[in-house]
């Protein structure tokens, strides 16, 4: 009987493990993009874009838009680092550059009136429009979105961790990835009532909400590539 209440106690306490290591990794993705790939402030561009569009057309190309930047982020993610490993770059190098890039980003967009990955997108207009180029890239992914999922797909733990907890991070990054890529697609499919539902003030509060938290992940991964840094054989 105490042995079996002692198992139960080791299978909760393993499951709880398991979720918060989860969660974790999905608001460290979800957090550290969102500020920066910002849909809600996009999505007034991209109902610009395609005003000449049906609104049956429209909805496709939200779908297309969040499916392509999906695609983008988790490459960004998944093969940046190595790539510049590749290149002869440390890792912890990179941490620590991402983060202070990541800082950086997320400071403009706490001071600044008007700084994002969106600049000089022109609010309304006509262009050929493409579900890639520009509503994928730039207007949605841009090179400061890029430039954090490689940053947050560097971060790994010093030493090799267990498959376990490789799984679980990579669980919740992709889980974080598919929040946003779902953010996307209900700001752009209900693009032409966010801005009047919110106002500039109700974007504007959670622009900088999120830029606060963005300059905190900055600065924890850059302590992180630090420490990894120190740690690595000279």
């Amino acid at each position: 009987m105490r042995r079996s209440y002692f198992l139960r106690c080791r299978v909760v306490a393993a499951g709880s493990i398991t979720l918060n290591d989860i969660a974790g990794a999905f608001l460290l993705t979800f957090a550290g993009l969102f500020p920066i790939v910002n849909p809600i402030e996009a999505a007034p561009f991209f109902f610009g874009l395609t005003s000449g569009l049906s609104a049956a057309e429209r909805n496709a190309l939200a779908r297309k838009v969040a499916i392509n930047g999906f695609a983008l982020l988790l490459g960004s993610m998944v093969l940046g680092p190595y790539l510049l490993e590749f290149f002869g770059i440390r890792l912890p190098v990179v941490r620590i550059a991402g983060g202070v890039v990541v800082t950086a980003l997320g400071w403009k967009l706490l001071t600044q009136e008007d700084w994002s990955d969106h600049a000089g997108m022109p609010a309304g207009g006509r262009r050929k429009v493409g579900s890639f180029y520009p509503l994928t890239m730039p207007l949605t992914v841009g090179p400061g979105s890029m430039s954090v999922a490689i940053t947050i797909g560097s971060r790994k733990t010093p030493g090799i961790p267990p498959l376990t907890e490789i799984a679980q991070k990579m669980t919740g990054a992709l889980l974080g990835i598919i929040a946003i890529a779902l953010t996307i697609y209900l700001a752009y499919r209900f693009a032409s009532t966010m801005a009047r539902v919110l106002g500039e003030s109700g974007v504007e509060v959670l622009v900088r909400l999120s830029a606060f938290i963005l300059m905190c992940i900055g600065i924890e991964i850059i302590w992180n590539g630090y420490s990894a840094l120190i740690a690595l054989p000279h």
